[in-house]
């Protein structure tokens, strides 16, 4: 009788460390639409109860029915940015050249970020140029607007109105 000897036929394969790497660029794809900035830290911050997708949503749907118009929104980035608003005429302004009046001129813009699950944390900026400068860049000339101006006013309205569709968490609104 002859006997046979079953050989380990399993094959090993050492996959090199730089594949990880390779492996991890691929699946993250750093198309976005988002700006790349950060936002201002004195931004308000607001934590909602619901996911960032029906925040946005939400935001696009508010912003226009205030009368502003959305220059940028992206559903998927969870950013919402308005156009030029002057908060003196009414009206937004689709170009630069368009904007007569500076200091009454403003956008906003939203980041809502995911939290934990089910919650988002939502950023609103409202910002002004105080000048115009084109040898700089435009989010280097401008500034988060103050409690008092008309713009935050409207920033803080939109915030609200947020706050009231999707909720906040009960550790928030305590400490408020």
């Amino acid at each position: 009788m002859a006997r046979v000897v079953a050989r380990d036929l399993t094959m090993s394969f050492r996959v090199p460390p730089s594949a990880f790497f390779v492996l991890a660029a691929l699946a993250c794809t750093p198309v976005t639409t988002r700006p790349p900035f950060f936002p201002d830290p004195r931004a308000p911050v607001v934590t909602l109860n619901a996911r960032p997708e029906p925040v946005t949503i939400g935001i696009d749907s508010l912003v226009r029915a205030e009368s502003l118009e959305v220059a940028h929104i992206n559903v998927r980035d969870y950013y919402v940015e308005t156009a030029w608003y002057d908060t003196k005429a009414h009206r937004s302004a689709h170009h630069e050249r368009e904007i007569h009046d500076l200091e009454t001129t403003i956008k906003i813009r939203f980041w809502a970020d995911p939290w934990v699950p089910g919650q988002t944390r939502l950023t609103v900026e409202p910002v002004y140029r105080p000048r115009v400068d084109p040898s700089r860049r435009e989010r280097d000339l401008e500034v988060i607007l103050s409690k008092d101006d008309e713009g935050y006013k409207i920033a803080m309205k939109l915030l609200e109105k947020l706050k009231k569709r999707f909720g906040v968490p009960k550790a928030a609104a305590q400490g408020s």
